[in-house]
């Protein structure tokens, strides 16, 4: 299966298109999208925020759940935190996250291929996932 970048529209492999999709996912506000208000992972609303260890454990929770029901192609196995305190303090966090690939996962077939990680980077103007 490919997809399409949604920043160049350029055709993107299955593993790419799954972390577009975790990007969308976590750069939308719920209830910003009209006709899918469900949709998104919580995490824009608590940007802005100061950064505390209850915080930072309520971001690593949203994260596997906005991966859990949104990217059927992905089963979190881990999220690390990869950012020192003084990026942290400056709003700048990079994650990093390891999961089991299930690249026909949303058609059903839930057979695990391989273990993979990839990173989210915060504190851009954007969310940004890229392989690890």
């Amino acid at each position: 299966m490919t997809g399409i970048d949604r920043h160049s529209g350029a055709h993107i492999d299955n593993y790419t298109s799954a972390l577009q999709a975790v990007e969308v996912a976590f750069s939308t506000a719920i209830g910003e999208r009209v006709m899918r208000r469900h949709f998104g992972a919580g995490l824009v609303e608590l940007l802005g925020r100061a950064v505390t260890p209850r915080l930072f454990a309520a971001w690593k929770i949203l994260m596997v759940i906005g991966i859990d029901l949104w990217e059927p192609r992905f089963r979190v196995r881990g999220v690390y935190v990869s950012a020192s305190p003084d990026a942290l303090r400056l709003g700048s966090a990079s994650v990093s996250v390891e999961v089991d690939w299930r690249p026909r996962a949303h058609l059903g077939d839930f057979t695990v291929e391989g273990v993979r990680s990839f990173s989210i980077a915060f504190g851009g103007p954007r969310v940004q996932v890229s392989v690890a």
